[in-house]
C-alpha cells in the first residue's frame, strides 16, 4: 500500500497534490489495493503511472487519496490528451514531448484519473487563487476582466463563458441608452413603438455574428479554435451488457439503440409534452388572476388595489422559476435514464428539452397577451415583472445563499481546526478539509440558460417595455461579480475543458433572434401608425406584415452569411498553419522515401 500522511506529517516537496479523490466509507481493502494500484502502476500494465498518497486525519474514518505526477508525466499526458501551448514564434500548437523545448514555459495542469469514488476535484492553488481574485473582483472597477488569467487557472469553457457574460453585458448597452429615454418620454405612447422595434431587430442580428469573430480571436489566442473532436469515452453513467467496440476492440458496455429509442419517444417525450400541458395550464390559472386583480381594482380605485395588479405576475414569476428548477431535476433523470452512451449525446437531449419547457414556460403568456388578448399595458406589466423578479430569484439562489452556505461552512471548521485561517497559511489538510465540503460546479449549463431567458425578454418584447435592456445591464454587472466570488471562494475547482465556441448556445441564440424577427415584425404590423395606412383592408396588412418580415430574415441570413466568422488576420494564420502541416509532412515523407532507397 501507498505511503500514508498522517495529519502531524511534515509537507513532502516532490510530491505536488492536484486531484484530491474521496472513496465511499466502507469501501473494502482489497478495492482500496486495487484502486491504488490501478492509480501508480504503469500504463503498459493498465495503470494511470500516476502518484498517489492516501492522507489520514484525526479520525481516520475518511479514505481521502490525494493524486499527483511527475514533472515527465505530465508532459507526456500534456501530449496524450491534446493540449494545446504557446511555442516560441507565438503561434499555437498542440503539445508533444519531443518538441517540449520549443515551446514557451512548457507545463500542464490537466489530470485525469478514474475509479470508484464519492468525489474527485482539483485542489485550488492559493498562490494564484489569490492573484486571479484580486485582479477579477479584489475591487470595483470599469475594465474588462482578466479572461486570459481566468482561462489559465479555470480553462476555456469557463473563460468563455464570462467572455460571452462580459460581451452580451456591453451589446445591451446601446438598448439600455436608446431605451431610457424612450422610456421617459413616449412610454404610454404604443404608437411610437415600431422604431425601437425596427433597432430590436438589427441589433438581435449584429451582436451574434460580431461575437462569432470575438470568439474567434479569442479562442486562436488560447490554441483551442482548431481543436479536434477527439474519440469520446463512455460517459460514466453508461450501462450495458459486455460487448466488444467495433471501434476500439476493446471490451465496454454495449446497449441497444432501439431501447434508447423506445424510452425516449415512448417515455421522455410525452413527459415532457404532459410538463407544457400543465405550463400552459398554470399559465391560464394566472391570467385568472390578472381579472381577479383588475375587477378588484375598478370596484375599489385605491393604492392598495393598484398594488394589487402587480401580485399576479409577481406570483406567476415565482412559480415559474420553481417549475423550471423541479423540471431541470426531472430533465436530467429522464436523460440519465434515456442510457446515452457518449457525453455530448446525453447533453444535446438535456438540453433540448431543457431548452423547450423553458421557453413556454417563460414567453408564453407573453405571447398570449401580446397576440391573443392584444393589451400592451398588460403585455408590459407582466414582462417588467417576469424579467426583474427571475433576476432577483436567480441572484439569491445562485449567489447569495451559496455563499451563505460556505460562509457558515468555514464558521464549523474554524471550531473543528483551531486557529484556520481562510486565505493563508492552511496546511494541506486542512485545505482538502475545506474544499472537499465545497459546493461542485456543475457546468455552465444554468449560466447559459439564464443570458439565454434575458436574451429572449430583451428581443421579443422589450419594444413594449424598453427598460428591459437597462434592467439585464444592471444584473449582468452584479453576475459578473457573483460569478467571480463563487468560482472562486464557493465552488471546488472544476476541471478544465478545452472548448473552441459557445457550442449548442449559439444555435439557441440565433434561434432566439430569429423569433424575435417574427415577433416584432407582428408588433409593428399591430401598431395604430401601421393600421392607420391599411384602415380597410386588414388582409393586405397581413401580407405586407409577412412580405417584410421574410425580407428582414432574408436580410438576416444574408448577413450572417456575408459577415466572416472569423477576421481576416485570423483566416491567414490559420492558413500558414495549415500550409506549415503540409510542409511538414511532405519533409517528413520525403524523408522516409530517401531512407528507403538507401536500403
Amino acid at each position: 500500500m501507498a505511503e500514508s500522511w498522517s495529519f502531524l506529517d511534515a509537507f513532502e516537496p516532490n510530491f505536488r497534490p492536484l486531484v484530491v479523490i474521496e472513496l465511499a466509507k466502507g469501501t473494502k481493502e482489497e478495492t482500496i489495493k486495487w484502486f491504488t494500484k490501478r492509480i501508480v502502476d504503469k500504463k503498459a500494465n493498465g495503470g494511470a503511472q500516476l502518484l498517489v498518497k492516501p492522507l489520514v486525519t484525526e479520525s481516520g474514518d475518511e479514505n481521502i487519496y490525494l493524486i499527483g505526477a511527475s514533472h515527465l508525466r505530465l508532459l507526456l499526458g500534456a501530449e496524450t490528451v491534446g493540449l494545446v501551448k504557446e511555442c516560441n514564434d507565438n503561434s499555437m500548437r498542440t503539445f508533444t514531448y519531443s518538441s517540449r523545448k520549443t515551446f514557451k514555459d512548457f507545463a500542464v495542469r490537466r489530470l485525469l484519473t478514474s475509479g470508484i469514488l464519492v468525489q474527485i476535484f482539483p485542489l485550488h492553488d492559493r498562490e494564484e487563487l489569490k492573484k486571479l481574485r484580486q485582479s477579477w473582483y479584489g475591487r470595483v472597477k470599469v475594465g474588462y476582466q482578466p479572461l486570459d488569467e481566468i482561462r489559465c487557472y479555470f480553462g476555456e469553457t469557463i473563460a468563455l463563458y464570462f467572455g460571452f457574460l462580459e460581451y452580451f453585458t456591453f451589446a445591451l448597452i446601446p438598448m439600455a441608452v436608446i431605451g431610457i429615454p424612450y422610456y421617459v418620454f413616449a412610454w404610454e405612447d404604443y404608437d411610437k413603438y415600431v422604431m425601437f422595434a425596427t433597432f430590436n431587430l438589427l441589433w438581435s442580428t449584429v451582436i451574434l455574428e460580431v461575437w462569432k469573430r470575438i470568439c474567434a480571436i479569442m479562442t486562436f489566442r488560447w490554441g483551442t479554435l482548431l481543436m479536434k473532436r477527439q474519440f469520446e469515452e463512455p460517459r460514466s453513467g453508461f450501462h450495458g451488457v459486455l460487448g466488444i467496440n467495433p471501434v476500439t476492440g476493446r471490451e465496454e458496455p454495449v446497449y441497444s439503440s432501439i431501447k434508447r429509442q423506445i424510452r425516449i419517444y415512448l417515455v421522455s417525450l410525452p413527459f415532457v409534452c404532459l410538463c407544457l400541458y400543465f405550463s400552459l395550464y398554470v399559465m391560464m390559472i394566472y391570467f385568472d388572476l390578472e381579472q381577479w386583480a383588475l375587477d378588484y381594482h375598478e370596484e375599489n380605485e385605491s393604492n392598495f388595489s393598484n398594488l394589487m395588479l402587480f401580485v399576479p405576475s409577481i406570483i406567476y414569476a415565482v412559480v415559474i422559476e420553481i417549475m423550471n428548477r423541479i423540471y431541470r431535476y426531472a430533465a436530467e433523470f429522464l436523460t440519465s435514464w434515456e442510457n446515452h452512451r457518449l457525453e455530448s449525446s446525453y447533453q444535446n437531449h438535456l438540453i433540448l428539452k431543457v431548452l423547450v419547457f423553458n421557453f413556454l414556460n417563460c414567453f408564453a403568456s407573453l405571447f398570449y397577451i401580446a397576440f391573443v388578448l392584444f393589451d400592451m399595458k398588460l403585455l408590459r406589466q407582466s414582462l417588467a415583472t417576469l424579467l426583474i423578479t427571475s433576476q432577483i430569484l436567480n441572484q439569491f439562489a445562485e449567489s447569495l445563499l451559496p455563499y451563505w452556505l460556505q460562509k457558515r461552512h468555514k464558521k464549523r471548521m474554524k471550531k473543528r481546526i483551531c486557529s484556520l485561517k481562510t486565505d493563508t497559511d492552511l496546511s494541506l489538510v486542512e485545505q482538502v478539509n475545506l474544499e472537499k465540503e465545497m459546493g461542485t460546479y456543475f457546468g455552465t449549463f444554468d449560466d447559459y440558460l439564464e443570458l439565454f431567458l434575458q436574451f429572449g425578454y430583451v428581443s421579443l418584447f422589450s419594444c413594449v417595455y424598453p427598460l428591459a435592456a437597462v434592467f439585464a445591464v444592471l444584473n449582468n454587472i452584479t453576475e459578473i461579480y457573483s460569478d467571480a466570488l463563487k468560482m472562486c471562494r464557493v465552488y471546488k475547482r472544476p476541471f478544465a475543458e478545452p472548448t473552441a465556441n459557445i457550442g449548442v448556445w449559439q444555435l439557441a441564440f440565433e434561434t432566439m433572434s430569429v423569433i424575435s424577427v417574427v415577433t416584432n415584425c407582428i408588433l409593428i404590423g399591430m401598431s395604430p401608425q401601421v393600421n392607420a395606412l391599411f384602415p380597410d383592408a386588414k388582409m393586405d396588412l397581413i401580407l405586407t406584415v409577412a412580405l417584410v418580415e421574410h425580407l428582414l430574415l432574408a436580410i438576416k441570413f444574408i448577413m450572417a452569411f456575408v459577415i466572416p466568422d472569423k477576421p481576416r488576420d485570423i483566416q491567414i494564420k490559420l492558413a500558414r498553419l495549415e500550409f506549415e502541416s503540409l510542409e511538414a509532412l511532405k519533409q517528413q515523407q520525403m524523408k522516409l522515401a530517401a531512407e528507403s532507397l538507401k536500403e
